[in-house]
């Protein structure tokens, strides 16, 4: 869909990008811009910088940039025309009338989730049915989930049978390449269509708006796999998919509860945790951090207490670390069985044996992660051998002189050095110079890249690589100019986008020259790459005086010719071409006037 850029203006004006980026990052004035953390990479020191006045926002850590429609679709991970339509409807704008194309894009997506609407209720309906029977005792029975529970997310059963969702989906009028395509059923060898999801306890999963993007299921017998998902579909994607949202959204409670198995989440709301959430079957991700961000900054991580659960909470630690969670863990004891075994709990068993009061003071005591990395630390060693003590204290040191706060480290380090029966003096030395050494480093790596400034200078992206870095240089002082003041255009009558030695900036200097890209930050978001879009705004963020800018316009177009000079002299064939564009432009110049 084509949108005028007299709405895209208009929505600009609607919209502006610090009330919008405030809604997802806390910012703070400073030097005429604002500031906070990164939503898009982890950080500590605010590196994340907004213009009110350019109306651009750009990341000086990872270098993410670019006006409200492209922060809009990164933080959400949409689309050019779906972050359009989320600001319009913020905004009270209506869309201009859609394209034939992209209307059709719209009407499939929403047929798609009418179809998931319509299986779900088929599945709901065959629970109650002689076909549910064992679904249903399994989740009454071995889950213990009451009728209300198993009504409010809408378990259902998919039958012992290769076509029965088939036919059902088909008497509505669906066809089966829809079927395919919402992965409710997979192709066979010879052409037809089956099933995917058969004998089966069938769980929709429900984004925050109550649209159903798909399914996650568990088998009632002994075949594999025992628990089954959608396929990643044009609506089912797995790294942004939190399994309970749309309940726990409502919480009252200040923290999110985030457990592996998504019928853990059921048994928790039931008993009365109603702010648990599960992924979906994958490890936490940056887009699911952006998603519990929007309700709350504290997370609680309640991982199964062995090996692979230990890996996956050091695994979303690490993805946590800098984005301004709180985050605690909570780990489950063992369990004892009638023949003296100890066996690790999930949720469900722990609420089934010890109720729901006992989760809730465990769930009042969770560890912080530092404190949960310590204890994680000291598990590796056997704190009574000598070798195993010093190990420990140099590895619980690392950890520990990375804590930002003077009195958390020395908290953690009289806790170390208790454990390993040290001095708490000896234990404070011990991180400080962890610290020290950890700064150096720092230092020495900072100092190797200022002494490398062409590299700090190439953009990111391989794609966008200058090949030639004197002229390249001159040609973000034109465009940063134009974008600046645009009656200094009037200065480049001899300047074409051929002479430009970086594809970008002569794209965008074209655009600009002739009128088709108007000098505002905010259009590059529909015509640029997110990569192209990040390097434009790292430039226009960089600090250029008008005081002298004419004769900088002038400097700037005499060094992109005189490279061009250059390159075409090398090259025979590019001094043809060069001339001819001379030609054209000269003609079309002459013809406007």
């Amino acid at each position: 869909m084509a949108i005028p850029q007299s709405f895209l203006d208009e929505l600009e004006a609607r919209c502006p990008i610090e009330e919008v980026v405030a809604d997802y990052v806390p910012l703070s004035a400073k030097g005429g811009n604002l500031w906070g953390l990164c939503p898009f990479h982890s950080e500590k020191t605010p590196s994340f910088s907004v213009s009110p006045d350019k109306h651009i926002f750009h990341c000086f850590g990872c270098g993410k940039g670019g006006g409200v429609i492209r922060f809009v679709m990164e933080i959400e991970s949409l689309s050019f025309l779906e972050a359009v339509r989320k600001l319009a409807a913020r905004a009270g704008l209506e869309l201009p009338e859609e394209d034939q194309a992209a209307q059709a894009r719209r009407n499939r997506r929403k047929r798609l989730l009418e179809l998931n609407k319509q299986a779900a209720r088929f599945y709901y309906e065959t629970l109650k049915s002689p076909q549910g029977e064992p679904m249903l005792r399994y989740a009454q029975e071995k889950r213990r989930l009451t009728p209300t529970y198993i009504k409010r997310f809408g378990l259902g059963a998919a039958p012992d049978s290769w076509d029965s969702l088939i036919k059902a989906m088909t008497a509505l009028g669906y066809e089966k390449g829809e079927l395919l395509e919402a992965g409710l059923v997979v192709a066979g060898k010879n052409g037809g269509i089956y099933d995917k999801f058969r004998n089966r306890l069938m769980l929709p999963v429900i984004d925050a708006t109550g649209d159903i993007l798909g399914f996650t299921s568990r088998v009632m017998d002994n075949s594999t796999p025992k628990y089954l998902n959608t396929p990643e579909t044009a609506l089912f994607k797995k790294r942004s998919i939190l399994y309970g949202i749309q309940w726990a959204k409502l919480t009252k409670r200040n923290f999110f509860l985030l457990v592996e198995g998504n019928l853990d989440v059921i048994t928790l709301h039931q008993a009365g945790i109603d702010n648990a959430v599960a992924t979906m079957g994958t490890a936490l991700t940056a887009d699911h951090a952006r998603l519990i961000g929007k309700y709350t900054k504290e997370l609680v991580l309640c991982y199964d207490n062995d090996a692979a659960g230990v890996e996956a909470t050091q695994r979303a630690m690490t993805v946590l670390k800098d984005t301004g969670f709180r985050v605690r863990v909570l780990q489950l004891p063992r369990r004892k069985t009638p023949e003296g075994e100890l066996v690790k709990q999930d949720p469900d068993d722990f609420i089934k044996f010890q109720g729901p009061a006992a989760f809730e003071r465990l769930l009042a005591g969770s560890a912080d992660q530092s404190e949960y990395r310590l204890e994680a630390i000291q598990k590796k060693y056997d704190l009574s051998k000598l070798e195993d003590r010093t190990a420990f204290l140099k590895e619980a040191a690392q950890m520990i002189a990375q804590l930002s706060s003077p009195v958390e480290r020395e908290i953690y380090a009289g806790r170390a050095a208790e454990a390993a029966s040290v001095s708490k003096e000896a234990m404070v030395r011990e991180v400080e110079d962890s610290r020290r050494r950890q700064a150096g480093q720092k230092r020495r790596k900072e100092e190797r890249a200022a002494l490398t400034p062409a590299v700090d200078l190439q953009p990111k992206a391989r794609e966008l690589r200058y090949q030639n870095m004197r002229s390249a240089r001159a040609e973000e002082g034109v465009i940063r100019l134009l974008f600046l003041d645009s009656t200094l255009l009037s200065l480049c009558q001899e300047l074409t986008a051929e002479d430009f030695s970086s594809p970008l900036w002569g794209r965008i200097y074209a655009a600009l020259s002739q009128g088709e890209l108007p000098p505002n930050p905010a259009a590059f978001d529909a015509v640029l790459s997110g990569e192209e879009a990040d390097l434009l705004a790292r430039l226009l963020h960089t600090p250029q005086s008008l005081a002298e800018g004419r004769q900088a316009m002038t400097d700037y177009i005499t060094v992109i010719q005189e490279e061009a000079r250059r390159a075409t002299q090398a090259d025979p064939v590019a001094a043809l071409f060069a001339v001819q564009a001379k030609k054209k432009q000269k003609e079309a110049t002459e013809e406007q006037t």
